[in-house]
């Protein structure tokens, strides 16, 4: 007699944020962090950062609960920060729909769509104009 193998409860969700993109499992545990191989607190030196990351598990009460392994690739730290923010609300939602009210009250499940504006030619940058000169 075989017996089927119990599913494994895992979720998984992308989050963007400027350049940069974030894959996330979650999956039920103590708590455990692999960002790119490394802990959390390695990745992200800065203690801001860290508590953004957070931000989801905090509201809903769930720090702690999950193991969270993450890819992120393209960007700097912050955009790096924010959508892995953006992916570990997503895959929240998607381990039990409770989460979506207050996760949405907080503005956590809303893609931040601001990104660098690009340069113009004949310019030096996406806004400024060289020094104008009368003679």
């Amino acid at each position: 007699m075989t017996t089927a193998a119990q599913p494994e409860l895992r979720w998984h969700a992308v989050g963007r944020r400027k350049t940069s993109v974030a894959r996330v499992y979650l999956t039920p545990g103590s708590g455990k962090w692999d960002v790119n191989g490394r802990t959390l607190g390695d990745y992200f030196p800065r203690r801001s950062l860290v508590q953004h990351i957070q931000q989801p598990f905090t509201v809903t009460d769930t720090l702690g609960a999950f193991d969270v392994k993450a890819r992120l690739g393209g960007g700097g730290s912050t955009g790096q920060a924010g959508a892995l923010r953006l992916a570990i609300a997503r895959a929240l939602v998607g381990a039990d729909d409770m989460h979506r009210r207050k996760l949405r009250e907080h503005g956590l499940l809303t893609r931040d769509p601001r990104a660098v504006e690009r340069q113009k030619p004949g310019q030096p940058g996406a806004r400024k104009r060289f020094q104008f000169s009368k003679r």
